[in-house]
């Protein structure tokens, strides 16, 4: 008996990292499946979500676009006048006319990563090993006293991502973000919810975010959601071609 448990516990010790990389996949593949499937999901070449933005007691209404591969497009909007920000697959710009300035910069290669990660119209998780990231099941963890699978997800560029993965649902409750920028690493989270399905594929319409343990969070109420509009690559890319 005790040389049975001897050999359990050896085995366990000696290959941990296989049993949690099986694991892990299997989650990931029931949060694939838990929101759409993968077919559909690769099904959406273009998507647009529109809605209102809160941050305090500032309002704007907002758009966000994302064309498969890796573009996206954010505007938020102020009676009428809009701040952009973009990916066009290749480098970031914004417009931000409300000091003043209307015409395009762009953006530094730190200040592009969290629009880079949001272009990934399939998702992170999604063949996460072909995009050189690294995926690892810590554990159990709750979100508002949900229990979750939790999943960290080492970034290709260095950042770390924490997936809070319903362990009823499958669906994603939260995400914890460490990003690293101009040397200092900033702690965000964003939280999913009120899940709707949009041809086949389910997106949270309700979506909070600020950095991590601060009470103040900016707040997405999306209204719409719409898959395969077309839309340009002009769309995405910086006017001009050249920053000003």
């Amino acid at each position: 008996m005790v040389h049975t448990l001897w050999r359990l516990a050896f085995a366990a010790a000696v290959f941990p990292v296989v049993f949690s990389a099986q694991t892990v996949d299997e989650i990931i593949a029931k949060n694939i499946q838990a929101r759409g499937g993968l077919e559909k999901i690769k099904a959406v070449e273009t998507r647009r979500a529109t809605g209102k933005f809160s941050a305090g007691s500032f309002r704007a209404e907002f758009v966000q676009e994302n064309k498969r591969p890796n573009k996206i497009r954010e505007e938020m909007i102020i009676q009428g006048m809009a701040a952009t920000q973009a990916y066009d697959g290749k480098k970031g710009w914004q417009v931000q006319p409300f000091g003043g300035r209307r015409d395009p910069d762009l953006l530094s290669a730190d200040d592009t990563k969290s629009l880079v990660e949001e272009a990934d119209i399939d998702g992170q998780l999604v063949d996460y090993k072909n995009k050189d990231h690294r995926a690892e099941l810590v554990g159990h963890d709750s979100v508002e006293g949900t229990d979750c699978y939790k999943i960290k997800l080492s970034l290709a560029n260095g950042d770390v991502c924490y997936y809070y993965i319903d362990a009823d649902s499958f669906l994603d409750l939260k995400v914890e973000t460490e990003r690293n920028i101009r040397g200092t690493v900033h702690y965000e989270e964003t939280l999913y919810g009120d899940y709707e399905e949009i041809n086949g594929v389910y997106y949270p319409f309700a979506i909070e975010t600020g950095t991590k343990g601060e009470p103040e969070h900016q707040r997405y109420t999306v209204e719409k959601v719409q898959v395969n509009l077309p839309l340009s690559d002009a769309r995405f890319s910086m006017p001009g071609g050249v920053a000003k």
